[in-house]
């Protein structure tokens, strides 16, 4: 496991940035089947049930079938099926997964699991739902332009949240996925998140407190390194899971 220490204060330098906006690295850029349930093969399966117990194998399998399931044919998400539908299906199935906090789960302060970890170990917070989430939409089609990894104040804690923001229009008001909160709603109807900043495959985003729509991004300012290094640190966990899988299964 890669350790990511995230500190309160980069957190609070990065609300002083008003909507910034920089492209990622092309080494942190994601490769097609990273996190993807059909990327799990036997193996991986057989190694994530010696760390987790044999429960691990059904939980996998469970995710596994409830990707085919949702979209056996294929065809990507915004066309197989109305996509607020989509949105449900995988918030409601992700969300069943026991909170737990990194601490409590892997010893460390922060942890950014992958999807497979999280679904076999059967446990996560707040940031592992919503990168099981965005992977899920991503394997089914989604487009990644319309997803968005937020990072989050709440009115109930002190503690930093993560949701995932799903934009139907670049200038759209974004719909809100919580594990916090059973329903998906437009981000108007949560007034007690005010975002910090916000992250997909591509690009990075600053806010100044507000979910503004994509199309009124600009490109000023730095990148948080903190969220350099988790983003950089999940996606060498993925690599390692996928090429794990594919040696081992003579891929």
């Amino acid at each position: 496991m890669l350790e990511v220490l995230r500190t309160k204060l980069g957190i609070a330098r990065a609300t002083a940035v008003v909507l910034t906006v920089i492209a990622l690295a092309p080494a942190i850029a994601a490769i097609a089947e990273l996190g993807f349930s059909r990327s799990v093969t036997a193996v991986l399966v057989d190694r994530y049930a010696t760390l987790f117990g044999n429960g691990a194998r059904r939980h996998l399998n469970n995710w596994q079938k409830f990707i085919q399931t949702l979209n056996p044919g294929g065809e990507p998400a915004d066309r197989a099926m109305d996509a607020s539908r989509v949105l449900g299906r995988v918030n409601a199935f992700v969300n069943r997964v026991p909170w737990i906090s990194d601490f409590e789960h892997w010893h460390v302060i922060d942890y950014w699991a992958t999807p497979a970890e999280m679904f076999a170990s059967d446990g996560g917070d707040c940031e592992d739902f919503v990168i099981a989430k965005y992977f899920a939409l991503k394997e089914l089609g989604m487009p990644i332009e319309r997803l968005r990894f937020v990072y989050v104040r709440t009115r109930q804690s002190s503690e930093p949240h993560m949701v995932l923001a799903y934009y139907a229009k670049p200038e759209a008001i974004p719909l809100i996925l919580d594990n916090l909160f059973g329903w998906i709603v437009p981000a108007t109807e949560r007034p007690d998140l005010t975002p910090v900043y916000s992250f997909n495959d591509d690009d990075l985003v600053l806010a100044d407190g507000r979910f503004a729509s994509q199309g009124k991004l600009t490109s000023q300012g730095k990148l948080n390194p903190m969220l350099i290094r988790q983003w950089k640190n999940l996606i060498e966990k993925l690599q390692m899971e996928l090429r794990y899988s594919r040696a081992r299964h003579g891929g």
